[in-house]
């Protein structure tokens, strides 16, 4: 990746990725106002209800100098997958078309983003009773006993990930059951990708670690203020399956222990803030490794910054 200079044509999409915290949202938004665009979420967790101050999604301020789309419109209850958001992505650019906006994605979930620009492989869906019949295999048997099928059935993805966890496991073995095709021979299958890279601008912030982790601390005190506490109260209260992907948002296992008298506020928040951190590190180095080609931009740089933007929009 290179630092961008230089005036860039008016795009068919843009594309903002990087770390939690780094500023995506904020960039997106000026993107948006600047070319005549609408901000689509390109992160897993901002889809959920529920949670919109937990995982830091624009507030009414934000979303009145711009149109947003792809926010907080699944239930936490459910399981979103990648499949699902190109669908819903699909119909945000439709949307985005009619009314002559650009489409500006931003987030920090890289297989969203890889699944815009190269789709997916054409896996069949799997019914719920076979993915139930994987479940109750590992409820009773144990993690080990299903990585130890998925060496038999997978051995590529089981060399490849030898510590799946659970939920892709469930999935890889329950894709093997269904189609007799192991998991990892469907994925060499080319998709088709909903965007055209060559029409696109992508970037990604790139920050500086320890300006990035002060910032992630500080603002995971901040939701607290914001009622960050109050949110998992209720979503403890109506859901208690763990293995959903919105109850392992940053933040939420360790508040709902604080809620159940097994840690203090004050080691909640500092588990809360490591996870982060931890997250955070993840997404730069995933990005670095699956997304070249992209434009990289450090957002303390506030001329570099802007020089950016004045390109974007000339």
């Amino acid at each position: 990746m290179e630092e961008t200079t230089g005036k860039i044509e008016r795009p068919a999409a843009v594309l903002i990725a990087g770390p939690t915290a780094s500023g995506k949202s904020a960039l997106a938004l000026d993107v948006a106002v600047r070319l005549g665009g609408a901000v689509i979420n390109a992160d897993s967790m901002q889809v959920y209800s529920g949670l919109h101050v937990l995982t830091a999604r624009p507030d009414a301020e934000e979303t009145a100098c711009a149109r947003h789309l792809l926010y907080g419109h699944v239930d936490p209850s459910q399981r979103y997958s990648v499949g699902r958001y190109l669908e819903d992505a699909a119909g945000a650019m439709e949307r985005c078309g009619k009314d002559g906006l650009v489409p500006v994605f931003t987030g920090g979930t890289g297989l969203y983003f890889k699944a815009l620009l190269e789709g997916l492989s054409p896996i069949p869906q799997v019914p719920d009773e076979v993915r139930a019949q994987v479940q109750a295999r590992l409820e009773t048997a144990g993690i080990e006993a299903l990585r130890n099928e998925l060496v038999k059935a997978d051995p590529e993805l089981a060399a490849r990930h030898p510590a799946l966890d659970a939920q892709r496991l469930i999935r890889a073995l329950a894709v093997y059951r269904e189609t007799g095709r192991p998991l990892s021979s469907w994925q060499e299958e080319p998709g088709t990708p909903l965007i055209d890279a060559s029409r696109t601008v992508r970037l990604f912030l790139d920050p500086d670690r320890d300006w990035l982790y002060e910032r992630i601390d500080r603002r995971f005190e901040a939701m607290i203020e914001q009622g960050a506490l109050e949110e998992v109260r209720a979503l403890v209260a109506r859901i208690d399956d763990t293995s959903l992907p919105a109850m392992r948002a940053h933040g939420v296992p360790h508040l709902a222990a604080h809620l159940r008298g097994e840690m203090s506020l004050e080691d909640a928040i500092s588990c809360g803030q490591a996870d982060t951190r931890h997250y955070a590190k993840r997404q730069k180095t995933w990005f670095r490794h699956q997304m070249t080609g992209w434009d990289m931009l450090d957002p303390r740089g506030e001329k570099a910054r802007e020089r950016w933007l004045a390109g974007l929009a000339a």
